[in-house]
């Protein structure tokens, strides 16, 4: 296949010193740091993708993105962080047991002491999406992480909501995957795959249930996530490359975080998956409850049309602001859904202004 796009490429900030920082987890897995570099003063902020995303979805080159936007806007040393579940890591690609546990206790102290090896004791500031925000807030409440001056969490945070539709998936599918169809994984490329495959004919069923675009990969990252035709971001927001490139820009995932998902959305709260896992005792049982003592400011963002994750934040920031009044702060995005919120075409006009706004008040 012929890419408009080159897989993993740089070229969407081009005004920058860029470079790769490998660090590794206590459990075992290696992990990645990208920096773009300016000018090593100021205050510094770390970007953390959603599952299966990675951080392309925040220096697309077809449009402002995220990080070239923040370094225009005097954050001179922006970070992004690659962490278990993202798609340039393999880690996804195999029918694994990790849950958002594990990213709490092992990926984010190790990237922040990585981080914190290079720019010392400078104000860091943290920009989650989806399960990278769910999973970094579990970190910080869980007192796994500190000293971080302030965090934009969008569509998710400490109270996950879905879908009726979606909650039905949650329960069903990945048993139903992985013992009685025995994939390991689901991959919105599936349709990329030689004929007769067996992922080349899932998602040719697949597409059958989506006739709103003729992407099977955007068909594929609707079955995978959320309710809606399309779930993730609405088609209006994105632009044609970017639609285009929909599976480059999501990789496969196997089916075990999506169990931890619907352990939460059960439970109405962020919830360890496993209170009797003798390895994560570090951790609370429930991310919530130690939330009055977290002085760390959140700014919770979502779209008002999320059909993956519904009204988590704004629920998210009624239950935080019972606990601790005036903290913490929320920002809803008309016409906006989950993923749009970053890799849509007018975001540097729509969205990134607020959140400039709000870093540079808790930088002040």
């Amino acid at each position: 296949m012929t890419r408009t796009v080159p897989l993993f490429t740089l070229d969407g900030v081009p005004d920058a010193r860029t470079s790769t920082h490998p660090f590794s987890t206590q459990d075992g897995l290696g992990l990645s740091l990208l920096r773009f570099l300016r000018e090593p003063a100021g205050d510094v902020v770390l970007v953390v993708h959603g599952l299966t995303t990675s951080s392309d979805m925040f220096i697309m080159p077809e449009h402002v993105n995220l990080v070239r936007y923040l370094l225009d806007n005097g954050y001179t040393d922006v970070w992004t962080l690659d962490y278990r579940m993202s798609n340039r890591h393999p880690y996804n690609r195999s029918m694994h047991r990790h849950t958002m546990d594990d990213i709490a206790l092992y990926d984010y102290p190790a990237a922040l002491r990585a981080l914190r090896a290079e720019v010392g004791d400078r104000r860091v500031h943290v920009i989650a999406h989806c399960l990278g925000s769910v999973s970094f807030l579990m970190s910080l409440f869980g007192g796994a992480v500190d000293g971080v001056t302030s965090v934009i969490a969008n569509s998710a945070g400490l109270t996950p909501r879905v879908p009726a539709w979606s909650r039905l998936k949650l329960t069903v599918a990945p048993a139903f995957m992985e013992y009685v169809l025995g994939f390991p994984y689901l991959d919105p490329r599936w349709s990329e795959e030689p004929p007769f495959t067996r992922g080349r004919l899932f998602s040719r069923v697949v597409d059958a249930f989506h006739p709103e675009c003729d992407q099977p990969a955007c068909h594929m990252l609707s079955l995978m996530w959320g309710t809606g035709w399309p779930a993730l971001y609405g088609h209006d927001k994105l632009h044609a490359v970017t639609h285009a490139r929909s599976g480059d820009l999501y990789g496969a995932t196997g089916f075990h975080y999506y169990r931890h998902v619907l352990k939460m959305v059960r439970a109405g709260r962020a919830v360890k998956y496993d209170p009797g896992d003798a390895r994560l005792r570090a951790l609370p049982d429930d991310y919530l409850a130690g939330a009055a003592a977290i002085t760390t400011p959140v700014l919770l963002t979502t779209g008002d049309r999320n059909h993956v994750f519904a009204d988590s934040n704004i629920v998210c920031h009624d239950r935080l602001n019972a606990i601790a009044p005036g903290r913490h702060e929320l920002v809803v995005y008309p016409g906006y859904g989950h993923q749009d919120v970053f890799m849509g075409r007018n975001c540097h006009q729509d969205v990134f202004p607020s959140m400039i706004d709000f870093l540079k008040r808790q930088g002040a």
